[in-house]
């Protein structure tokens, strides 16, 4: 899919509904591989705004040295693990999602260059048990400390794919998030991402209010999720993150960054946070992909970006299956 250059939000044409899906999954791919060489730093360490690009000033110690810019990490993978398998089975199949998150653990399945060099300690846990033979919707740990933002960095393409109702669609997102992370917490945390991605794909005004609005009425009848998303997400408190790690803070970030006005803006907004660079980047960029569309990615970053004969030919699925669906309905 050939994508025009960048254009300035007084200038851009109207989003297309391709538009936005491409801009949804470059967008998540592009964040991610931009914060890649960010990793690990201290908000104070990240370099000026203007200079956080694939490949970081001179003087700046990157992370993953060995890693070329513009390669995305495990956040990327996990995503097209995901998108892949929701293409390839026509719904969520937990146990195929567990297999080729598997074969990325194991040989590289949609790592760029098949080179897996970033492997978070609780979805390690989870692939290790799913080797072992637990199914994959048991495999996540389940504990209080288990909310780390691994399946939060890989749940856009379920929002991208799905033409289901609200409440089927958290249904699948809680889905999705047991092969690594089966806390309440980071289902409850996915299940906010995807509604609010679903909102924006939909060019709402208020995408989080909406989708806010939305899991409070589905939560109704689920007095545990309800108390996670009152209590621990507070999704009317105005966002503020630091970039961490933790999956409520992920999503906080993501959400506090959006105030950019360009897809650029948003990235480098999140990976000058520090710490989890590329995750919140990632998670960030995906909503800001849809935003802005294909089109509001800087042309360099499209085309620096690595890996396009693993991605290229999902998005293209991915946006045939999404005409075909609007047509048949």
């Amino acid at each position: 899919m050939t994508l025009p250059d960048a254009q300035s939000p007084e200038t851009a044409s109207p989003l297309t509904d391709s538009d936005r899906l491409a801009g949804g999954l470059l967008g998540l791919l592009v964040g991610d591989a931009l914060g890649v060489p960010y990793e690990f730093r201290h908000a104070r360490d990240i370099p000026p705004a203007s200079l956080i690009e694939f490949t970081p000033p001179p003087d700046f110690a990157r992370a993953h040295h060995s890693v070329l810019p513009g390669t995305w990490s495990d956040d990327g993978a996990h995503a097209l693990c995901l998108l892949a398998s929701l293409l390839d089975c026509g719904r969520l199949d937990l146990d195929d999602l567990g297999a080729r998150l598997l074969a990325w653990y194991e040989h590289g399945y949609m790592a760029v260059d098949g080179v897996v060099f970033d492997v978070g300690l609780t979805c390690g846990a989870a692939i290790r048990a799913i080797r072992a033979g637990t199914p994959a919707a048991q495999a996540g740990p389940s504990g209080q400390y288990d909310n780390g933002n691994g399946s939060l960095m890989r749940a856009l393409p379920l929002a991208l794919w799905h033409r289901g109702s609200d409440q089927s669609l958290v249904h699948d997102a809680h889905q999705q998030s047991l092969p690594t992370h089966g806390h309440l917490r980071s289902q409850v945390c996915c299940a906010l991402y995807c509604l609010w991605a679903r909102r924006v794909l939909a060019a709402s005004n208020d995408a989080w209010g909406e989708a806010v609005a939305s899991l409070r009425a589905i939560y109704a009848s689920m007095p545990d999720a309800l108390e996670e998303l009152e209590w621990w997400l507070r999704p009317d408190d105005a966002p503020e993150g630091n970039g961490s790690g933790y999956v409520v803070d992920s999503l906080r970030s993501a959400r506090m960054v959006q105030d950019a006005s360009t897809y650029g803006g948003v990235v480098r907004a999140a990976i000058a946070l520090g710490n989890d660079t590329d995750t919140t980047a990632c998670i960030a960029g995906g909503i800001a992909g849809l935003r802005f569309g294909g089109q509001g990615i800087p042309e360099r970053w499209r085309t620096q970006l690595r890996g396009s004969e693993l991605y290229q030919p999902l998005l293209e699925k991915l946006l045939h299956w999404s005409m075909t669906e609007l047509i048949d309905e």
